[in-house]
């Protein structure tokens, strides 16, 4: 009887648990089903339920039950995706998100993957906590806080017709790779959901400026200000006066830190205008119609950001104020959209970007660039920088490999010397005993990927994502439009902002639709042959050889001469006085110089400006309390700085000296009485 139970029992047990997991693969299938709608090419796409569709994408989210990283190839190729620098390990830069359109459907993406620069490989985390696919979302690390913040961004159906914007907030702790939603408390909670807009860091604060909304009518372009208190888990909303001045409504634009708050540059926009179509209207006139123009903005704005006091009660928010800035000098010309700006040692970093000329009402014509700018923000002033090529080896590298040589050649000699006395023999035929070169068993030597160099920037784009880690540009991805064919690219460079001796290529392969943009340039190129032919003379073709060599040799990031002078009132009120770097009284760098070594020739004054600064400010006291260390600290901090603004100047001193001969400025009244004297011998 007993038996007979415990069979009947385990027979329940039994159909209850297939009943189970008959339920849970009905479940997933279902769930499988509306994951598919996604990348399914259907007609129906007005129909597609988005809120359904992202309910399935958490629920297969859900079942990574922990977080996993692996070595994984290189991510596919993406646009509107965030590229940021980790804050606590310079090997490591984050790659989120982004979207892919193929010519007829969009895929968007919620995958993480991190870089690691050091081995030179891509490895993809996966956690069952990871935010929903999205694109255009703004990312940025955290100031005093680290990790990376994630804000908003968007998710449409496969054909576009619908749009989803998010208005979460989400952030990573890149150390555990563990993502964490934030629910801020308090009455307004997060911003309303946008895409395209821009964040930036300050102290303990997380900044966040404009952006747009696509509705089924309209698109809706956005431009006030929230402020995050990451201490406090709160989000502040700018309550400005009417009457005071803020950008205009924007997105894509550039939006960098500064010690007391945030600078904006650019952006694209739409406004209303209206347009003649040619024919009359009922009374006579012209028949005028209302459109929306791209309008790419030049401006520049500074965000004036003052923490609340010590002794405001917890959760004060700080300060905000909107100032207008002078029109930045020699910015990019013609003006462009889609050029995106990294934070790099007080200065932006700026690469690519396209102009577009409306030829007719059938079609627009862009031009893009690859060309890489630096934008002082202090000087309000921005610099074009060239690629350099390395130097041939001179008397010195030649010295120091005979030098390499000959200690190589010694300890061959003293090796076989050693075999020959341990074998018993004479030192008489020890040039004939083979020695193999030693190896340390205990040190490793690791491997080290070798990439190669070019000596040119990579092909003109828009939209490509840039971070920079320890010194060095890294540029991700990016759009490129031939005609009809829009081109999307998922390789990766490097760029060493300190030398600038060429772009490191990490890793590249042949976007889609490649090879028919360059048939396209093939046949127009076939087509300025057979017009040259018919038209030119031997002589022209030479000429036109000649030209085409010198514009090879010739940086491909010079500026151009291109100017489209703003009205004269604008002019007069928004253009920065150009100025140079060496007017300034605190000491400038010299030609060749390192950092370390210009700071070994400038401390003393350096701390002596740092003195003078505490002396004359509010913290007079503060300076007497001041350690040497931290003094040092200071003057090596302002030092730095100085040396990277002065960098575009210097570098053209020494083009100058290297076209005149000079490599290397040497004072000899620093090298004491006996050069002096060697000298005037």
């Amino acid at each position: 009887m007993a038996k007979n139970k415990k069979a009947r029992n385990a027979d329940q047990k039994a159909r209850a648990q297939a009943k189970q997991s008959k339920k849970a693969a009905k479940g997933e299938k279902k769930s499988k089903a509306k994951v598919a709608a996604l990348n399914a090419d259907s007609d129906a796409d007005d129909d597609v339920d988005l809120d359904a569709v992202l309910a399935a994408y958490a629920e297969e989210q859900a079942k990574f039950l922990k977080v996993t990283e692996q070595p994984c190839g290189p991510p596919s190729p993406r646009s509107s995706s965030t590229l940021v620098a980790s804050p606590s390990n310079r090997n490591e830069i984050f790659l989120f998100g982004g979207e892919y359109h193929d010519g007829s459907t969009a895929s968007f993406y919620n995958d993480l993957f991190v870089y690691l620069i050091d081995r030179g490989e891509w490895h993809q985390v996966s956690s069952g906590n990871s935010p929903l696919p999205r694109s255009g979302h703004a990312a940025c690390r955290g100031g005093n806080t680290g990790g990376i913040y994630v804000s908003g961004g968007e998710f449409s159906s496969p054909k576009q017709n619908q749009f989803y914007h998010y208005h979460d907030f989400w952030h990573l702790d890149t150390e555990t790779r563990e993502w964490t939603k934030l629910e801020p408390r308090g009455k307004g909670k997060n911003p309303p959901a946008r895409s395209g807009h821009r964040m930036t860091y300050f102290k303990n604060y997380i900044v966040l400026f404009g952006g747009f909304q696509d509705t089924s009518q309209q698109t809706r372009y956005l431009n006030d200000t929230w402020i995050f208190d990451c201490k406090e888990n709160v989000w502040h909303e700018m309550k400005a006066p009417p009457a005071s001045q803020k950008p205009d409504p924007r997105s894509s634009f550039s939006f960098l830190p500064h010690e007391t708050g945030a600078v904006l540059f650019g952006g694209y926009s739409r406004v209303k205008a209206t347009s003649t179509t040619g024919k009359q209207s009922k009374g006579g006139g012209p028949l005028v119609r209302n459109i929306l123009k791209p309008l790419v903005h030049q401006d520049t704005w500074f965000l004036r950001i003052t923490p609340p006091p010590a002794e405001a009660p917890s959760g004060t928010p700080p300060t905000l104020r909107w100032e207008r800035r002078k029109r930045p000098a020699n910015a990019p010309n013609p003006p462009r959209a889609g050029t995106t700006m990294s934070y790099h040692k007080g200065r932006g970093v700026a690469v690519g970007g396209v102009h577009d000329v409306e030829e007719s009402e059938e079609g627009i014509d862009s031009e893009f660039f690859n060309d890489l700018f630096i934008w002082n923000i202090d000087r309000n002033r921005f610099f074009p920088l060239t690629l350099r090529r390395p130097k041939a080896g001179g008397k010195k590298q030649g010295q120091a490999q005979r030098g390499r040589d000959r200690g190589k050649a010694d300890e061959e000699e003293l090796l076989r010397n050693l075999a020959a006395l341990q074998t018993k023999g004479s030192l008489v035929g020890a040039d004939e005993i083979d020695i193999e070169p030693a190896t340390r068993n205990d040190e490793p030597e690791p491997t080290k990927k070798e990439f190669p160099v070019r000596f040119e920037m990579p092909h003109p784009r828009f939209n490509a994502q840039l971070c920079v880690q320890d010194d060095a540009l890294y540029i991700f991805g990016g759009t490129f439009e031939k005609k009809d064919v829009e081109i999307t690219f998922s390789d990766l460079y490097a760029v060493d902002l300190g030398k600038l001796d060429g772009v490191k290529e990490l890793y590249y392969t042949e976007p889609a639709n490649w090879n028919v943009t360059n048939q396209d340039s093939d046949d127009e190129m076939a087509d300025d042959d057979d017009d040259e032919d018919e038209d030119g003379s031997d002589m022209d073709s030479e000429e036109e050889d000649n030209d085409t060599i010198m514009s090879v040799d010739a940086p491909s990031t010079a500026p151009t001469e291109v100017t489209v002078p703003p009205p004269e009132a604008e002019t007069a009120t928004e253009t920065e006085p150009e100025t140079s770097a060496e007017q300034d009284s605190r000491p400038f760098p010299r030609p060749f110089e390192t950092l370390r070594d210009f700071y070994a020739r400038t401390s003393e004054d350096w701390q002596r400006i740092v003195l003078d600064s505490k002396k004359t400010g509010a913290s007079a006291s503060a300076s007497s309390e001041q350690s040497v260390k931290e003094l040092r600290k200071a003057a090596f901090a302002q030092a730095e700085e100085r040396w990277w603004d002065c960098r575009e100047e210097i570098r053209n001193l020494e083009d100058e000296q290297e076209a005149a001969g000079i490599g290397e400025v040497i004072s000899m009244a620093e090298r004491g009485t006996e050069s002096a004297a060697a000298r005037r011998r």
